[in-house]
């Protein structure tokens, strides 16, 4: 008897201690030294992206989303000036990635992304977009020039066109185009249905094309070299989870999805 009940004494101070203990309680998801505020994501996201970024972005959404379930990652792509201008009017966007550094300082110098929020995070340059085969015998970027050529480039406020017009000043050819788009999914779109003899776009454009045009690069493309800030927006509704994709942007896998595509570093 004494034996019985010496062995419950020492079975109630052992759960005693073990009550008094860090361990963590049946079921907890936490163990034991986390950081209880370092809990899973949730809800949903807007980014608002250059439409150069689809390809790269909906692939890099998909891979967010499976990092972290309870996140959904909504995607709106434009040019960035027309992003800028649907977030300075209130769209609820949680994160802008732009395809030059002066669509971000617009929202910035508006205080609607913090000064030392942005993160270069790629580089681009243009190329010349042809239908598949060249039928217009396009082979440099002075040829942009010929009367007899369709040639469609971006609108100056898109970045795509903005680097445009700094080739134009840097070569001294001046393009008299059929028509500015208000994004370079809009000039891919009319070389490669044939609309277009020849368009400017970005060297990571063509790749995503898989085909459907062919790419020329020129020299000159390197006096406009694009570099690509991303951010979140100050009204974000779910900062930390737009904090955790700009990072993730920017991070290895971000940066390793972006090479693939034909993306510069930043």
């Amino acid at each position: 008897m004494r034996r019985r009940l010496a062995a419950l004494a020492l079975g109630a101070s052992a759960l005693l201690l073990a009550g008094c203990s860090g361990a963590p309680a049946a079921g907890s998801s936490n163990p034991p030294g986390a950081d209880p505020s370092a809990s899973a994501l949730e809800g949903s996201i807007a980014v608002y992206a250059a439409a150069s970024l689809k390809q790269t972005f909906t692939d890099l959404a998909q891979r967010f989303e499976e990092a972290h379930p309870g996140v959904t990652v909504e995607l709106t792509f434009a040019g960035s000036s027309d992003l800028v201008t649907q977030i300075t009017e209130g769209a609820p966007a949680d994160v802008f990635a732009s395809a030059d550094e002066k669509n971000m300082t617009k929202l910035t110098d508006a205080g609607l992304v913090a000064p030392d929020a942005p993160v270069d995070f790629a580089t681009n340059v243009l190329q010349i977009a042809v239908p598949s085969g060249n039928p217009g015998g396009v082979r440099s970027f002075a040829d942009l020039a010929r009367p007899d050529l369709k040639v469609v480039v971006c609108a100056p406020q898109v970045p795509c066109g903005s680097a445009t017009a700094a080739i134009e000043q840097a070569s001294g050819v001046t393009l008299t185009p059929a028509s500015e788009e208000s994004s370079v999914t809009d000039v891919l779109g009319k070389v490669s249905s044939g609309e277009a003899d020849a368009g400017l776009v970005y060297v990571t454009d063509v790749a995503a094309a898989g085909g459907a045009v062919d790419g020329i690069p020129f020299p000159e493309s390197s006096e406009a070299v694009n570099t690509y800030p991303i951010a979140p927006v100050s009204a974000s509704t779910n900062p930390a989870a737009a904090r955790e994709f700009v990072d993730f942007v920017a991070g290895p896998e971000g940066r390793a999805v972006l090479t693939a595509a034909g993306f510069g570093a930043p």
